[in-house]
């Protein structure tokens, strides 16, 4: 029986070390005032305009990182809010903030923004020395900022 079980764990080892996907390549959210958006993560976040498509209309924005394509919603007046709780999909996005210090300091920058709302101020996550927040960015989608500790 432990033979088996350790077979298994070396067998999930050596399936799990050949993936096939290698990390995110993009996320794509779609927003309700694309320019909005887009200044949000340039103006805000410090991510650099590395693209976009005109006729969809889309803009591709990235951190250096990662790539996060913002796709205009073809009727914003329509739309439905995303109801965490109970939407299939995207729950919220959540991206790395190089230390505790820096997550404090975009908290700030966060909160005097009038098209953001603070969900939660950074506190620690699972009791560790890593801290997160939450926030809604323009459009109200959910974005978790996150760094270790």
């Amino acid at each position: 029986m432990t033979t088996q079980t350790s077979t298994t764990a070396t067998t999930a080892t050596s399936q799990s070390a050949q993936a096939f996907t290698q990390g995110a390549h993009h996320v794509g959210l779609t927003v309700p005032n694309l320019a909005q958006a887009r200044d949000f993560f340039i103006d805000v976040l410090g991510y650099q305009q590395v693209g976009g498509k005109p006729e969809y209309p889309a803009v591709f924005v990235s951190d250096g990182s990662i790539m996060i394509t913002l796709w205009q919603a073809e009727n914003p007046e329509a739309v439905t809010s995303f109801d965490r709780r109970n939407n299939i999909g995207l729950h919220h996005l959540a991206l790395g903030v190089s230390d505790v210090e820096r997550l404090h300091e975009l908290n700030h920058r966060l909160s005097d923004e009038e098209s953001v709302t603070v969900e939660f101020a950074p506190e620690p996550l699972g009791g560790g020395p890593t801290q997160h927040m939450m926030c809604a960015i323009p459009g109200g989608i959910r974005v978790e900022f996150i760094a270790k500790g």
